[in-house]
């Protein structure tokens, strides 16, 4: 159940093709439109800067460099303590 608000103002003809698109997909209130929009495109932002995706050849390239490494160089110490301290999994 909801806990919190948000209000916004928005042009009018948005607000007429919002209620429409609403109206289509069978939904009870704009509110529950919005909700909806807002919550699958949040979703979707999250999951694309939460993760990299690189094709098989960068992968690999990837992999053979680190199994050739001997021990991490200053730089990378550095970029994992950066990471860390901004809290990047």
């Amino acid at each position: 159940m909801a806990t919190t608000r948000f209000d916004m103002r928005l042009d009018e003809e948005i607000k007429t093709k919002a209620e429409k698109a609403s109206a289509l997909l069978g939904m009870k209130s704009l509110t529950e439109y919005v909700v909806r929009l807002m919550d699958h495109d949040a979703t979707q932002v999250i999951a694309e800067h939460e993760s990299i995706t690189v094709d098989d050849n960068a992968f690999d390239r990837f992999m053979s460099a680190c199994e050739k490494a001997q021990q991490p160089n200053d730089a990378l110490l550095e970029a994992a303590a950066f990471t860390k301290d901004q809290g990047i999994k």
